[in-house]
């Protein structure tokens, strides 16, 4: 019996992450930036402050501390004059899955490490607020994934239990994550495919959503009354 399903945001509802690296690797040729797109990997499912770290690590020495405030200022000015106007890419099937889930009467999270107001800019954008029952942004946790703070605290707000939850997740942190709060993942790659570990702590690995969709068909949702 499961109770409820909650969903990662980046790189699961929107194809962000791809928008970003497409951000980011116009600044890398224009500044000299190298491997970019390696060290683009390393901060898919990290927050704001991995990231930087991430990219000091990777670019401080030879580029100055300010590196990775440079990058991710210039790259967020660049990806909103992208995406402002028509919105993010969504995921193929993301409101089919959602509308099918919502009909069964299932509760629906979202638990990101983006912060939450950010979340919702973007998904009232898309349409896809009213969807969640509960959101939780990295701005309410201390730890980021792949701690399983947040998760757990999501399983708290929906009142329910984390081994009778499903979590949706494309990256090793938030699979690791999910994993750790006791939850059933389940993981959509999206730029990193799955290896080894995440297969071991997944429940199943799916090529996109449409996938799950079927694969949750046959799961039993008895929503908590509590």
């Amino acid at each position: 019996m499961m109770e409820a399903v909650i969903f990662d945001m980046d790189g699961v509802i929107f194809d962000s992450e791809r928008a970003c690296l497409f951000c980011w690797s116009d600044l890398a040729g224009k500044w000299g930036l190298k491997d970019i797109e390696t060290v683009f990997r390393r901060c898919i499912g990290t927050n704001k402050n991995q990231t930087r770290m991430i990219l000091t690590e990777a670019y401080a020495g030879e580029f100055g501390e300010d590196i990775a405030d440079r990058l991710m200022a210039e790259s967020s000015v660049l990806f909103h004059a992208r995406y402002d106007d028509n919105g993010l890419p969504m995921k193929d099937g993301v409101r089919e899955i959602l509308d099918g889930l919502k009909e069964r009467g299932v509760p629906l999270g979202l638990a990101s490490s983006t912060r939450k107001a950010a979340v919702e800019e973007e998904l009232r954008a898309a349409g896809l607020l009213s969807y969640f029952d509960r959101i939780i942004g990295g701005d309410a946790v201390t730890i980021s994934k792949p701690d399983p703070e947040i998760y757990l605290l999501a399983c708290r707000e929906m009142n329910v239990t984390p081994a009778n939850t499903i979590a949706i997740e494309d990256s090793y942190n938030g699979i690791r994550s999910a994993h750790a709060a006791g939850m059933r993942p389940i993981m959509v790659p999206d730029l990193i495919p799955a290896d080894d570990e995440m297969k071991r702590l997944s429940e199943a690995v799916f090529k996109d959503l449409s996938e799950v969709k079927e694969y949750l068909h046959f799961i039993d949702f008895q929503p908590s009354r509590g």
